[in-house]
C-alpha cells in the first residue's frame, strides 16, 4: 500500500483528493493511506445528511466556518486544528470481507482500533459500528463510499481539538447511536491526547503504507473540483 502523507491549502482540495484516490483505485491504481491535518474549521455533512437539520448555520456563517458535503454516508463532522483525518482507498478484492458494508466495518475498524491501543496505551473500544472511543467518549467517527472495484474508507481522529467548537457549529445528530445516550456534544467526545506522527506511524505500520504514491491526483481533483466540491449546490443540495 502507498502512504500519502498530504495536506492541501483548502477543505474543497482536500475532500476531492479523498474521493480522487477512490476514482484512481477503481480504476486499477495502487491501494493508499492518505493523512491529512487541517489548519481551520470546516463542517462536513455526509452524503445524505441535511444541511438546516445538522449544523447551526448562523453559528457557521458568522464565523466564516465553510459548511461542505462529502461522498461517504455517515453523520456530520466539524474538522479542524488538532484533528487528523485519514482515508483509505484500497480494490475491494483485497480481502473477502471487502464484498459487504458490515465486512469492511468491522476489518478497518478491528485494525485501526489495534492501532491506536497500542500507540496510545489506552483501553480503545468499537462503539456503534464505527465509531471509536475510550470510556465510552468518541474520539474518531469514520465512513466508506463504494464503486464497483474499489472502496474508500475515511474518517477523523480528535487529537488535541477545541472540543468546545463542536457544539458551537453542530447540532444534535439526527440519528445516534445508542451508546451516546442523548448526550450532547461536549459530554461525548474527547481527545485521544496522542502526537499525530505517532497516530500516523501506527496506522501506516497497521496496514503496511509504505510506498511513495506516484500517480498524479491533480487532473483528477481538478475535474472533481469543478463539478463538486466548489459547487455551492452541491453541499447545499439536502
Amino acid at each position: 500500500m502507498c502512504l500519502v502523507d498530504l495536506t492541501y491549502p483548502t477543505p474543497e482540495e482536500n475532500l476531492a483528493a479523498d474521493e480522487a484516490l477512490l476514482d484512481a483505485c477503481e480504476d486499477g491504481g495502487s491501494a493508499a493511506l492518505r493523512f491529512h491535518e487541517p489548519a481551520s474549521f470546516f463542517v462536513v455533512v455526509g452524503f445524505g445528511n441535511r444541511v438546516a437539520t445538522e449544523v447551526n448555520e448562523p453559528a457557521c456563517a458568522a464565523a466564516g466556518v465553510p459548511v461542505l458535503r462529502r461522498v461517504s454516508g455517515g453523520g456530520t463532522v466539524l474538522l479542524g486544528p488538532g484533528c487528523l483525518a485519514y482515508a483509505l482507498a484500497m480494490p475491494i478484492s483485497d480481502e473477502p470481507e471487502f464484498e459487504s458494508v458490515s465486512g469492511t466495518n468491522r476489518l478497518v475498524m478491528d485494525r485501526n482500533r489495534a492501532a491506536i491501543e497500542r500507540c496510545s496505551g489506552k483501553t480503545t473500544e468499537i462503539c456503534g459500528h464505527t465509531d471509536l472511543a475510550i470510556g465510552g467518549l468518541k474520539f474518531s467517527g469514520n465512513a466508506q463510499r463504494r464503486r464497483r472495484r474499489a472502496l474508500l474508507f475515511h474518517g477523523t481522529i480528535l487529537l488535541c481539538a477545541d472540543l468546545a467548537a463542536i457544539g458551537r457549529y453542530l447540532r444534535a445528530p439526527s440519528r445516534e447511536p445508542d451508546y451516546r445516550r442523548g448526550r450532547d456534544h461536549a459530554a461525548f467526545v474527547t481527545n485521544l491526547g496522542v502526537d499525530a506522527s505517532v497516530v500516523k506511524a501506527a496506522l501506516a505500520e497497521a496496514w503496511s503504507a509504505r510506498e511513495p504514491y506516484s500517480a498524479p491526483l491533480g487532473p483528477r481533483m481538478g475535474t472533481l473540483l469543478v463539478e463538486r466540491y466548489r459547487r455551492a449546490e452541491w453541499h447545499a443540495r439536502l
